[in-house]
């Protein structure tokens, strides 16, 4: 592993000169590889699914007069449509060229609760900004120590200042 290489939740993210390289390792890397790919286009046609089922059912719901069950599955519609639209500008790729980095955040996670991560503004092919997320090793697996050597990575890269 190089000196500009961090462990990510399902892999590893490569520092180099000229772009951000993740690459998938192990169970939880291949798992995402499988369902996910390298983009999030299916995971958003599941949540949309998903939503109009939860509409019909509402809806259906509604007209026998179970207000419960109406209200209940219709939060859960918005929840996911509202989560559908926060995420229409995210990305999966696995390259993200420095050049067209616009921004790199830092997020520290909650202990035990939330990961650490870094959200990655950059344009892709299109000239869209999209963001990416890095996600941290969590508490379990060592989390903050790999979370300090990744701040510093992209401290000394100058990607995030903080």
């Amino acid at each position: 592993m190089s000196e500009n290489t961090f462990k990510t939740k399902s892999g590893y993210c490569h520092v180099l000169p000229d772009k951000i390289v993740l690459t998938r390792d192990g169970v939880i890397g291949n798992l995402s590889k499988a369902v996910n790919g390298n983009g999030i286009s299916r995971i958003l046609i599941l949540y949309t699914l998903i939503s109009i089922y939860l509409l019909y059912s509402s809806y259906l719901k509604f007209h026998k007069n179970e207000f419960f069950s109406t209200v209940f599955y219709l939060g859960l519609a918005v929840f996911l449509v509202s989560g559908i639209f926060r995420s229409i500008n995210n990305s999966g790729t696995p390259i993200i060229e420095r050049s067209k980095i616009r921004e790199v955040k830092f997020i520290n996670g909650t202990k035990r609760i939330t990961r650490s991560r870094f959200e990655v503004f950059f344009e892709d092919e299109k000239g869209k900004i999209k963001k990416r997320f890095i996600l941290l090793p969590g508490s379990l697996s060592n989390g903050e120590s790999a979370t300090k050597k990744a701040v510093e990575i992209m401290k000394n890269e100058k990607l995030i200042v903080l």
